[in-house]
């Protein structure tokens, strides 16, 4: 038995080193070396009690199995053992904090410890850290108690299912994990009040908290997840990725977060029935935003309309990017060329008679183009509806389906002639009559011709002779009787008579 070991260790240590016996732990551990006989002494009890737990190593560590008997010899007197030198029962340190750690921290006392040890008591320290894994050594001991200390992490199940004999075991109050309920072994084994407070049980009101978040967080996260989904799709898919997008639908929140909901410094035009913005899109395009009153056809006939204009490729036609249409806004979405219009720059920039020929030329062959492969749309060519592009080209902004007249279309453009050719001053004298402005420009034509046209063109008599033959297209474009019997690719073959040089671009 150890307690043999023990006695006669402690019998020899008294006779040995009574004079001079330190008075701490740390001390006898410096300063007390084995006797000369500790090897023989050591060997003997193996014979006697294999069961001793340095027996079984090899070679032995005399050192620490020296060190071992000085712990265990002040251990025995720490916990109040009576009649140390022959038995040691129990280890109690409890409410012994500033001790504790120092008996803990000796690894190689819990690695032989005394077989006759059936209790340990370690509570009521303030102990920190993970679980005391050394005192398992003790394989033997029926109580463990850890109790109100402030000790963490998991608690080493395993390495406990090997103290068999283990039938008392207090963890409560400390901050241990918690146990998964699959180990439920473990709580069959000790009862449930060995673990109060310990933050190992699983915590009935925390799985209630966490059901309850669980009911009420799932379909929360499902409402905010659909509800994203469909602002995304339906309000703003220009934040989806871009192979999910339609790049021709825009909705409403899209063009008020481009034109600044909508604000007047962003508003470049207003008509009849309309409202022209400025607007930059997501992705950084600039663009023209023309929205028209409801009473722009239904959502489906205005959806039908804007996929043909969509389709538009041509150099003198803005390009169409796309529309909006609900129940509270129609809208086209276009290329954005500037504010420039024709009217504008005719009366600002005062154009030569050539950069104005190639405008008629230009705004004509958007028409064959119309005429040809989309007779079914119209097109509004007012001098204060047509851009122009910096590069000198003009662009038709402004389109409407379902407008397949030809002499209409062939009236306006000569109407549109005889504008771009004549005083500014003559059309504001005639502004809102239409008929008495051609009327007088015919009653003029062709000896007096000279008080209608724009004097700022500067002419020549080369150039004087080529305007006077584009007044005479002019004239016969408006006339509401011959116009019926012309094409617009006559008017074209017409017009680039006139002057073939330019007629190139």
């Amino acid at each position: 038995m150890a307690s043999i070991l023990i006695t006669c260790l402690l019998l020899m240590f008294i006779a040995y080193f009574e004079p001079t016996l330190p008075a701490t732990v740390i001390e006898d551990l410096a300063n007390l070396h084995p006797p000369s006989n500790f090897n023989t002494t050591i060997v003997s009890n193996c014979l006697k009690n294999p069961s001793l737990r340095y027996c079984g190593s090899s070679p032995m560590d005399l050192d620490a199995i020296f060190k071992f008997t000085i712990v265990a010899s002040h251990l025995c007197n720490e916990s109040k053992n009576p009649n140390c030198v022959e038995s040691f029962p129990k280890i109690n340190l409890r409410n012994r904090p500033k001790i504790t750690p120092l008996y803990l921290s000796f690894t190689f006392f819990w690695k032989y410890c005394p077989v006759t040890i059936l209790s340990i008591d370690l509570s009521n320290n303030s102990l920190k850290g993970t679980f005391p894994i050394d005192v398992l050594f003790c394989t033997q001991i029926h109580v463990l108690d850890l109790s109100h200390n402030g000790l963490s992490g998991d608690v080493p199940i395993q390495r406990l299912s090997c103290v068999t004999n283990l039938t008392i075991l207090n963890l409560s109050y400390n901050h241990f994990s918690e146990i998964k309920i699959s180990d439920s072994w473990f709580f069959r084994r000790f009862n449930s009040s060995c673990f109060f407070n310990s933050g190992i049980l699983p915590s009935h009101g925390r799985y209630k908290i966490k059901a309850v978040m669980l009911l009420l967080g799932f379909p929360l996260v499902v409402v905010f997840t659909v509800g994203g989904l469909w602002w995304l799709c339906f309000r703003r898919p220009d934040f989806l990725p871009r192979v999910l997008q339609n790049e021709r639908k825009f909705t409403t929140v899209m063009l008020k977060a481009a034109t600044n909901r909508f604000s007047k410094k962003n508003m470049v035009g207003k008509g009849d029935g309309f409202v022209m913005y400025r607007g930059i899109l997501r992705d950084g395009t600039q663009v023209r935003i023309e929205i028209y009153s409801n009473n722009r056809g239904n959502h489906r006939e205005y959806v039908e309309e804007c996929k043909v204009l969509v389709q538009l490729r041509h150099r003198n036609l803005v390009k169409v990017y796309g529309w909006c249409s609900n129940r509270n806004i129609r809208a086209l979405v276009t290329e954005w060329i500037g504010r420039v219009s024709i009217e504008t720059w005719l009366s600002e920039s005062a154009p030569c008679w050539k950069h104005r020929y190639k405008v008629l030329v230009g705004v004509l062959k958007a028409m064959c183009y119309l005429h040809e492969q989309w007779p079914e749309i119209g097109c509004d060519i007012k001098t204060s509806s047509l851009l122009l592009h910096e590069n000198g080209d003009p662009l038709i902004a402004r389109f409407r389906v379902g407008e397949n007249s030809t002499s209409n279309k062939i009236h306006r453009f000569g109407i549109l002639v005889l504008e771009m050719m004549t005083d500014q001053t003559l059309q504001e004298e005639f502004k809102g009559d239409e008929t008495g402005f051609v009327e007088y420009v015919k009653m003029l034509y062709p000896r007096k011709l000279q008080k209608v046209l724009d004097e700022r063109m500067k002419l020549t008599e080369n150039t004087f002779d080529e305007t006077r033959q584009t007044i005479c297209i002019g004239l016969t474009c408006a006339d509401h009787q011959t116009c019926q019997q012309l094409s617009i690719g006559q008017i074209y073959n017409m017009i680039i008579k006139v002057h073939p040089r330019t007629n190139t671009y």
